[in-house]
């Protein structure tokens, strides 16, 4: 069985959390919402805060080895909060390192610029930070799913059908031998 982490925090962008997570568990996949908070995190939707979901584990509590991939949603506040905290970086860049798919959509990438993985591959985002991506040597590109060597990404919620496809494909693939930080 394939298990999946969602690294989050409260302030996520409620569909793009709920969405792929209901996605991967209808393909039989254990997915997991990891975050260094305890207890529930809440989401956002439609500019308000929305539902709570269940935390399954302490990011502190958890090694990027025990999954075989990690999707990381969006929003404003989530992936700011996350990109401030050193095992939030640590645990990302360990997928890279291990050559598992990872999955990002909307503002996401914002974390995976602070981690410094982004320098070098082709993705997509949210336009407004697409100058922030590309300065941190990545190469941006305006399409709904992005897949570059078992690293997806997508712009917005309106994304989520293609980019949840890519997303299982990838994780039912595996290791990518190109995968890198």
């Amino acid at each position: 069985m394939k298990r999946i982490a969602i690294l989050a925090t409260n302030g996520f962008e409620e569909s793009e959390l709920k969405s792929p997570k209901e996605a991967m568990e209808k393909e039989g996949f254990k997915v997991d919402i990891v975050s260094p908070e305890n207890g529930e995190i809440k989401g956002w939707a439609n500019g308000n805060w929305s539902n709570s979901y269940k935390v399954d584990r302490n990011l502190n509590d958890v090694k990027a080895d025990e999954y075989n991939a990690l999707m990381l949603p969006g929003g404003v506040i989530n992936p700011d909060t996350l990109r401030r905290n050193e095992d939030a970086l640590i645990f990302v860049r360990d997928f890279f390192k291990m050559k598992r798919p990872v999955a990002a959509i909307c503002h996401a990438p914002q974390l995976l610029i602070s981690a410094d993985v982004v320098k070098g591959r082709t993705l997509t985002s949210f336009h407004s930070i697409k100058d922030d991506l590309i300065n941190a040597g990545a190469k941006w590109v305006d399409k709904e799913v992005v897949v570059d060597d078992g690293f997806v990404t997508s712009r917005n919620p309106n994304d989520l059908p293609a980019f949840n496809s890519k997303l299982i494909e990838e994780i039912k693939e595996g290791k990518h031998k190109e995968q890198h930080a």
